[in-house]
């Protein structure tokens, strides 16, 4: 296992050569989905990567807290013009980003598995490893901003667990033979484009980009059941089905009907209770 200090924007930009139009490294922000949500609208390229050495702000989605401590993690975004992918579609790319990252952990020996609509979980006990967030940027052009938080190094003991209870771990306390950041970036990044690149000429569609299959494969979320909070105040209970190939969960409800929720429309996806 190899460990190192400050991420090299030269470094990945050579390794990465060919892949992204700029990649910067810096050493705080906000946001890195704020920073170029604000890049976006002063017209910086398709493939746009930026990383963070920490993040005082940091979200995920419904803007819920994501904990990026300095040197320990990868909090990286990366701005998409894919044009060509029809809006519906754009919620998949989260799907996209989850392969990618489930991907890395298993090069370095990391048992890792995906949870319905953002989340890559690690270890026997399924803590949390990775968030990912996918925001559509409003515009002429097809824009979307997509972060990655991913938990390479341990975090400490002041990490709270999130939201829907999930405790935080990182790559490295799951046993990881390679914790080198520039590494793991590295692949990410080079997993990713592979990913996306497939994504984009199947027009987003995941089916098409040969992306479903995978996914079901590892999302844990299938087969079990699941309660669905809603932004109302409502719950959806059932066992989760499948995954359509714009990423979105269908769920059988006791009846016999099946219904198909939206990413943007859950609070949380828990186990149902017994």
């Amino acid at each position: 296992m190899s460990e190192t200090g400050a991420l090299d924007a030269g470094r990945l930009s050579a390794t990465l050569s060919g892949r992204y139009a700029a990649i910067q490294v810096v050493e705080s922000t906000g946001s890195t989905n704020a920073d170029l949500r604000e890049a976006a609208a002063k017209g910086a390229e398709d493939r746009t990567v930026l990383i963070a050495e920490e993040q005082t702000a940091g979200v995920g989605r419904r803007a819920r807290q994501w904990a990026s401590p300095k040197g320990s993690g990868l909090y990286v975004s990366v701005l998409l013009r894919p044009g060509g992918v029809p809006f519906a579609n754009l919620g998949s790319l989260s799907v996209v980003a989850g392969l990618a990252v489930r991907e890395v952990a298993a090069g370095i020996g990391v048992d890792a598995v995906l949870k319905w609509p953002n989340d890559v979980l690690a270890g026997p006990e399924r803590a949390k490893c990775a968030g990912i967030l996918a925001e559509a940027v409003a515009g002429d052009e097809t824009t979307v901003i997509l972060g990655i938080g991913l938990n390479v190094l341990p975090l400490g003991e002041n990490v709270p667990a999130g939201p829907g209870g999930l405790p935080a771990t990182s790559l490295a306390e799951q046993g990881a033979t390679e914790t080198d950041r520039a590494e793991i970036a590295s692949r990410l990044l080079t997993g990713f484009d592979e990913l996306e690149r497939r994504w984009r000429l199947a027009g987003g569609s995941l089916a098409e980009a040969g992306l479903l299959g995978d996914y079901r494969r590892y999302c844990a979320t299938l087969g079990q059941d699941v309660e669905v909070q809603l932004p109302d105040g409502s719950a959806l209970t059932g066992r989760a089905a499948d995954i359509d190939p714009a990423g979105q969960l269908q769920v059988d409800v006791p009846g016999g009907e099946r219904y198909t929720v939206f990413a943007g429309d859950v609070v949380h996806v828990r186990p149902a209770k017994a």
